[in-house]
């Protein structure tokens, strides 16, 4: 951004002492060296305007005042755009009482040079015109600096919201659905010491259990995240394939039967990484809640830069119907860092989940939304 400015401005630079030599009918800036000397000591500033404002518009308004003496009755007014915009920079960079009293000052100083060498006469075209053009200068730095203050503001007052709403959701959490979970827990830990006599029963509440301590860590983690208010913070609690083991193990406790091929372990973008444990995570979890205890085959295939994420049931044939919300969560991810899902019931039988994801590298920054 910075280098596209300094371009800018040296293009304004060029542009204005191109428009003073042209308009200088004397030809000073090609028989006399002191003229063209002056005329770049005029522009030069504007380049590094935006770091020294002050000094800028000191050394481009006595260096254009100069060239005006030294080309006297030649033309070349253009040069005092150079000043003109140093002064619009003044009063965009600086506090509105200074670049005022600045605006004053130049503009004073620029009409007694010209009533003295020029006009003789205070109330000339020339200084009117000046007085009206200093005046245009500031007020237009004025309306920037006004303008980046109030998007500042507002910025500033979005970000607040964005905290507050995040506190808010981070306490109803808390507050609603970490407290139902805590329940859950204790109570399949009662029930559990209580049904002494019946090991089905008790394995049942034990998976309860687990599922709910896992629950309750992942749930933490979503607050944690939704408290921090640090911009590189990341959008996940922190899951991936390298817990995949764990994932399987607990759906085959809630019943499944999975038969699980993965080909390639190499590391993969922390955004694929994530998505694609939330695919398998959802994909399993949808099985075990519509098909009940069935087979399910889980197949990650990479091949160069795509890793394929295949989850398939062997349930009863279903009739199509709307899809769910969280195969529409499911696809959101995907969508959101250039993979593409597909999700529909088998000919045969069953549910098929296929999704391709952007491997990426280890190194790459990012994070599914």
């Amino acid at each position: 951004m910075r280098h596209l400015q300094r371009m800018a401005d040296a293009g304004t630079a060029a542009a204005v002492l191109v428009a003073a030599l042209l308009t200088t009918n004397t030809g000073h800036h090609l028989r006399d060296p002191l003229a063209a000397a002056l005329a770049v000591a005029a522009c030069a500033p504007l380049v590094v305007r935006r770091r020294w404002p002050y000094p800028a518009l000191l050394v481009s308004t006595l260096a254009a005042e100069g060239y005006l003496a030294h080309v006297s009755g030649g033309g070349g007014t253009l040069i005092l755009a150079a000043p003109l915009i140093a002064l619009y920079t003044v009063a965009e960079l600086g506090r509105q009482r200074h670049s005022l009293w600045v605006a004053g000052a130049l503009v004073l100083m620029i009409g007694v040079f010209h009533t003295i060498a020029k006009s003789g006469h205070w109330l000339g075209p020339e200084n009117l015109a000046l007085a009206a053009l200093g005046g245009l200068a500031v007020a237009a730095g004025e309306a920037t600096r006004s303008r980046r203050a109030y998007q500042a503001e507002a910025l500033l007052r979005a970000r607040e919201r964005v905290t507050a709403e995040r506190l808010r959701i981070a306490r109803d959490l808390h507050d609603s659905v970490g407290h139902h979970l805590a329940l859950i827990n204790v109570q399949a830990g009662v029930a559990g010491h209580v049904l002494t006599g019946d090991p089905p029963v008790r394995e049942t509440l034990d998976q309860i259990r687990q599922s709910a301590r896992s629950a309750l860590d992942e749930l933490r983690d979503a607050v944690g995240l939704l408290r921090t208010d640090e911009p590189a913070a990341p959008v996940e609690p922190a899951v991936g394939l390298g817990g995949l083991d764990d994932l399987i193990a607990t759906f085959e406790r809630a019943g499944l039967r999975i038969t699980c091929r993965r080909d390639d372990d190499s590391p993969l973008s922390p955004a694929t990484d994530v998505v694609a444990y939330r695919v398998v995570q959802e994909s399993l979890t949808n099985a075990r809640k519509h098909a009940g205890q069935v087979d399910v085959r889980l197949t990650l295939h990479r091949r160069d830069a795509t890793l394929t994420v295949v989850v398939e049931n062997d349930g009863p044939m279903v009739a199509p119907r709307a899809e769910s919300h969280g195969i529409t969560g499911m696809r959101e991810r995907v969508a959101a860092i250039g993979g593409s899902l597909d999700a529909e019931p088998r000919p045969l039988g069953g549910f098929r989940v296929s999704c391709r994801l952007p491997a990426g590298n280890i190194g790459n920054a990012g994070h599914a939304a």
